[in-house]
């Protein structure tokens, strides 16, 4: 695939097979780490990526490159994935996980440990308003470009750059209060 798993998912004469493998192997690795910086548990990473990715097999063929890049759609589905399973689950793991082979499970939790402070953001975050901590994780953290985040959420992508722009002003301004605070703390 092209730029980061940017390109079309299939091209002419693609059998769809062909053409999910391709768009998996580009993007596994982002998704993972996608769910690796919203929890410290390897199994639910392990199981909200393959759920990500069943989701996205089962309805590959309805994948529409004129709305947007592989990428994307796929990012739109791991953000759906996550907001159902927070709905359904909480933080509970997912019923009906498979086991994880203790080499996956070591691999995942040094996934997880290189994105700790990816969730210490994902953390400082809860204080944006939703539709601007989605475009934080999306631009920022899950690394689609502002016109790949428009098309995962359905806006313009000035409205993109604008909202992004106020969001990180207002993710600084909270940074230096908190490391005022912990610096008179330390006093």
């Amino acid at each position: 695939m092209g730029r980061a798993g940017g390109a079309r998912a299939r091209g002419a004469g693609d059998g769809a097979a062909a053409g999910f493998e391709r768009l998996y192997r580009a993007n596994v690795e982002a998704v993972t780490a996608y769910f690796a910086r919203r929890s410290p548990d390897p199994h639910m990473v392990a199981d909200l990526t393959a759920d990500t990715f069943v989701t996205a097999i089962t309805s590959f063929g309805s994948f529409d490159p004129g709305r947007g890049t592989a990428r994307s759609w796929v990012f739109g589905i791991a953000r759906h994935v996550y907001a159902a399973h927070c709905e359904a689950y909480g933080q509970q793991r997912l019923a009906g996980r498979r086991d994880l082979e203790p080499d996956q499970v070591e691999e995942l939790l040094d996934r997880i440990d290189a994105e700790r402070a990816g969730r210490d953001l994902v953390t400082g975050l809860g204080m944006l308003p939703d539709r601007d901590r989605a475009l934080v994780e999306l631009v920022d953290l899950a690394g689609l470009c502002p016109k790949e985040a428009a098309a995962v959420l359905g806006v313009t992508p000035g409205a993109v750059r604008m909202r992004l722009m106020r969001a990180r002003a207002q993710l600084r301004r909270q940074a230096m209060t908190t490391n005022q605070l912990r610096g008179e703390e330390n006093d």
